[in-house]
């Protein structure tokens, strides 16, 4: 299991000052030897300069992903999709533009979608990260920063032409939450009512029915199938279904049939405080991912605390995030099965309670991925994903995540939080 994740080398609080105490003496100099002290170093820097250096970072970053993906492409997008294709690439170039008030990013970001465009024409792919819905949602919201009211009118028109089919599952990745979180995206960025509520409504409706068909009274009232198993995780099972879901407008029994599945996952956790990845597999205790394990469910429990205001849901997210200090510093990069991903726990909950021990912990992670991540994988001990340039897997996550860090209060895990 250890194979998956490197030992946490880190102290559990590094003051933004030199070290006064004795304890925080030997902590630095335990951490500090060797290669550790240059990390030590980034730990104890203010959020000022450390915050400029990520920016920097992630710029750097952002411009070499462009290259690869978008220059040595033909500018011709042979993966359309945010998860590992180009529009990923389009989605940290309108995160740029958010942070430095460049516009030429927010115009190469609307080069990028056009292509998206064009490649996710025949797609029968709806959501946002894996299909034609998060093409015309980014395209539209890019088109109304950059005032170009007729792409604006056009993708707009497009994602109106969305058909579901009636086979499509209810996950985040394919499926029907992952569609209405590109409604969920529109609305929040065009305003309210660009997508109707009664036209979500019914989406909803066919999701909570479905859910409970294969839910269970008493103990768990909504579940799922992916492709026949129950998954568990924000990608494909529960913790995305109900995280989405809470953005919607519910009626009371289908928001308690949210509530009562949230706390049947809670009652069912491991011992160790970590997830299952499914209903079929409850006693493996190896995933810490955001798409399956504690990660995905501490976002999705930490927003179940904001909405039914109960401190279960609470104490079950401060838990899950105990789980991803000690064990998700995996050896991965990505936003969804690596660090990346992994540190927007710790954002999520630094908003929720204001302790700043969790902001600590978003820069920890934040500072071994700038001071290691590059000389890991270039040694091998480190996945840097098998499409590296990506969003969801390889180093554009890890960029998009150092851009969050600016403002670590507005960050939110992208095509997830909004």
């Amino acid at each position: 299991m250890a194979d998956r994740f490197f030992p946490n080398p880190m102290p559990e609080f590094v003051a933004e000052a030199k070290p006064s105490t004795p304890q925080e003496q030997q902590e630095a100099v335990t951490v500090g030897a060797g290669e550790g002290s240059s990390l030590l170093k980034l730990l104890a820097m203010p959020h000022a300069p450390l915050s400029e250096r990520l920016k920097r970072a992630a710029l750097d970053l952002k411009e070499t992903i462009v290259v690869e993906t978008w220059g040595f492409s033909g500018q011709h997008a042979r993966d359309f999709t945010l998860y590992c294709g180009l529009l990923g690439t389009g989605f940290l170039l309108f995160k740029s533009y958010q942070v430095t008030g460049n516009t030429n990013e927010l115009a190469l970001c609307s080069q990028i979608v056009k292509a998206c465009d064009n490649a996710s024409l025949r797609s029968r792919d709806v959501t946002f990260i894996c299909g034609r819905a998060g093409v015309c949602a980014l395209g539209a919201v890019a088109a109304k920063h950059g005032g170009d009211d007729e792409s604006l009118k056009y993708y707009l028109a497009q994602f109106q032409k969305i058909k579901l089919p009636k086979d499509l599952p209810d996950d985040l990745l394919y499926g029907r939450v992952g569609f209405l979180w590109a409604c969920l995206f529109l609305n929040k960025h065009l305003g309210q009512g660009i997508v109707p509520s009664d036209y979500t409504a019914t989406i909803v409706g066919e999701i909570i029915k479905n859910g409970r068909a294969l839910g269970t009274k008493g103990k768990c009232p909504l579940m799922f199938e992916w492709y026949g198993e129950k998954y568990w995780g924000a990608a494909h099972g529960l913790a995305g279904i109900m995280h989405v879901l809470m953005d919607m407008e519910l009626k009371p029994d289908e928001l308690e049939d949210v509530r009562g599945t949230l706390k049947y996952m809670i009652h069912n956790r491991l011992p160790s405080g970590n997830y299952p990845a499914s209903e079929e597999d409850k006693k493996r205790d190896v995933l810490v991912h955001w798409c399956h394990g504690a990660p995905g469910m501490a976002l999705t429990l930490v927003k179940a605390a904001k909405v039914f205001g109960d401190k279960e849901f609470l104490d079950a997210a401060i838990e899950a995030g105990e789980v991803v200090w000690s064990r998700g510093l995996l050896k991965r990069v990505g936003i969804c099965h690596g660090i990346s991903g992994n540190a927007y726990v710790f954002l999520s909950l630094y908003q929720l309670t204001g302790n700043v021990m969790y902001l600590y912990r978003a820069k920890a992670f934040a500072c071994f991925l700038l001071d290691r991540a590059h000389k890991l994988i270039s040694r091998g001990e480190m996945h840097g994903g098998d499409r590296p340039y990506s969003l969801f897997e390889g180093v554009g996550g890890m960029a998009y995540f150092f851009l969050d860090m600016v403002d670590p209060s507005q960050a939110k895990f992208p095509a997830y939080e909004l």
